[in-house]
């Protein structure tokens, strides 16, 4: 087995669409496998003559009280010679309170609590452990299904993705608080903002006369620039190091214009370099 993948998280934030993805993608998927079983599934996997090579494992609080077994089970993994990936999905209580009066399924905590509200609450507390050994944070507050497939189909749909790094940026508004799944968080707010420019309040910096705007600024070349340097420097140092996914958050004050704009240009670049980059505004359709 070249590598596995644990996904896990909070119930309504993607996990079940996520399997599917990387079970499209090649992976052998399971879902819901008790963990007592991980280590198991592994060791045959192991001495099996024809293995899957890459596999993912959907693993939840549907697990109950087994759940805090969990990190122990990581922690005895990553001592294992499988490569393995730890996929942690969440998104606001808002985004899951809707998910789930739209599905119209119960909460797995529901029959501990009684509201819906105190079983997200619930579930949370008991995920706090497991998250901390994540080697992504994904928030899909700001996914549609059709942009969270992209972005896995970026991540691991080469031969050689568990070895390659791929490489988010996403701007953001600060007013909104910094994205957890940031490595490495960068304020443009010295920037100019086109906010206060009459006529570019409601443009984003996607458009046009938002971006002549910032280019009339010397200092968004110059910042543009080194940020292409600064990341062609630490690339191939994290590539190196074995490191598989780098998400480079750009941040303004409301997440519209400056940081779209450089997150735009930044990603493009990126792109341009033959490197595995995806560009996402979580902020940009906020009122």
């Amino acid at each position: 087995m070249d590598s596995l993948v644990i996904i896990t998280g909070l119930s309504g934030s993607g996990k079940s669409l996520a399997g599917n993805c990387l079970e499209d993608l090649g992976f052998f998927c399971v879902d819901n496998l008790p963990i007592s079983l991980i280590r198991p599934f592994c060791d045959m996997a192991r001495r099996s003559t024809d293995p899957p090579r890459r596999s993912a494992l959907v693993v939840d609080i549907r697990e109950g009280a087994a759940i805090r077994k969990l990190p122990d089970t990581l922690q005895a993994l990553r001592g294992m010679d499988i490569p393995l990936q730890v996929l942690f999905f969440e998104c606001s209580d808002e985004v899951l309170k809707r998910r789930f009066s739209e599905t119209r399924r119960p909460h797995p905590m529901a029959g501990h609590t009684a509201t819906l509200e105190d079983a997200i609450v619930l579930e949370r507390m008991e995920m706090a452990a497991i998250r901390d050994f994540a080697d992504r944070i994904i928030d899909t507050d700001r996914f549609n299904a059709h942009q969270l497939k992209a972005y896995l189909s970026n991540a691991f749909g080469g031969a050689a993705d568990s070895r390659s790094l791929n490489i988010n940026v996403l701007s953001f508004g600060f007013k909104y608080g910094i994205p957890a799944e940031a490595d490495l968080v960068l304020d443009v707010r010295f920037i100019s903002n086109p906010y206060f420019v009459e006529g570019l309040r409601n443009m984003t910096g996607q458009d046009g006369p938002v971006q002549e705007f910032l280019l009339q600024q010397p200092e968004t070349e110059a910042f543009a620039s080194r940020l292409k340097d600064f990341l062609g420097f630490l690339v191939p140092l994290y590539t190196k190091e074995g490191k598989t996914y780098l998400t480079v958050a750009i941040g303004c004050t409301g997440g519209k214009h400056r940081s779209v704009y450089l997150a735009g240009e930044l990603g493009r670049h990126l792109e341009g370099e033959g490197l595995a980059a995806t560009i996402n505004h979580r902020d940009l359709g906020r009122e």
